[in-house]
């Protein structure tokens, strides 16, 4: 961000809930206000802009399922007239390639459809909207000169869980577009790196809740204890503060020493 008068804005996708909705918070408490995008529960969605606004900051609700290029498309060609409407005209300092799902799949269990969806959010989704912001139109870009992009990896790209490989290979992928897109953006003063978590008590997760889960997982992590979204969050938004205007191409695991 090179305009230090006005309020930095974020855009975080699958802000609704899990890390999402924690680096959303996180964020407002560091004095940005947000574009918050979700695929369902909008109610959800909702509590989340109402706790960024009890934090004296703004924050708009935005449908956005990235697995599907026409509604990339509609969401950029509308962002540009909600960011006028609601935020004075400012373009985005941080993008958060956040949304996502988990599935199992495992040799002779898993179908081609599968291995599509999670292409079509992980790789192709978070690749179409940073186009879509970063690149010009008509001479400009959503994304401003100094921004910082964050994509999440996971900690499944260096340890191995059985079920997790067609996950972790589309995040592998992500790492890689991470080192491409810092070079590319990198003479505007734009970093890109990779945020990649270990095991975390999430609904993304799906062990919310189960002790025995997260017993398992706590004695194999060297802090001793498993994770929350929280724990996640603060790693990214260290990553957009100026502290870290240093870093770029850096995939940072923020695992807690798992599986050391």
């Amino acid at each position: 961000m090179n305009d230090t008068s006005r309020t930095p804005l974020a855009l975080v996708t699958g802000a609704n809930r899990g890390i999402g909705r924690a680096t959303a918070e996180e964020l407002a408490r560091r004095g940005f206000d947000l574009v918050l995008t979700y695929r369902s529960h909008a109610e959800e969605a909702e509590e989340v802009a109402a706790a960024i606004e009890a934090l004296g900051r703004r924050a708009v609700t935005v449908p956005l399922d990235v697995a599907r290029p026409e509604d990339i498309d509609r969401f950029a060609g509308d962002l540009r007239t909600m960011l006028a409407r609601d935020f004075g005209d400012a373009g985005l300092d941080v993008l958060v390639n956040n949304a996502g799902f988990g599935a199992d799949t495992r040799l002779g269990e898993t179908t081609a459809q599968v291995l599509d969806d999670l292409y079509a959010t992980h790789v192709r989704g978070a690749y179409l909207l940073t186009q879509a912001l970063a690149t010009p139109v008509e001479g400009e870009t959503l994304l401003e000169d100094g921004a910082s992009i964050v994509n999440l990896g996971t900690g499944l790209t260096r340890f191995v869980h059985l079920g997790r490989d067609a996950y972790a290979a589309m995040k592998a992928a992500v790492g890689v577009l991470t080192r491409y897109w810092a070079e590319q953006l990198g003479p505007r003063g734009i970093r890109v790196n990779t945020v990649a978590p270990g095991p975390v008590e999430t609904h993304f997760s799906g062990w919310v809740g189960n002790e025995t889960v997260r017993e398992v997982f706590a004695d194999g992590t060297a802090l001793g204890r498993s994770a929350v979204a929280e724990d996640i969050s603060g790693v990214i938004a260290s990553l957009v503060e100026p502290g870290s205007a240093w870093v770029t191409a850096q995939r940072i695991e923020a695992s807690g020493g798992y599986r050391l």
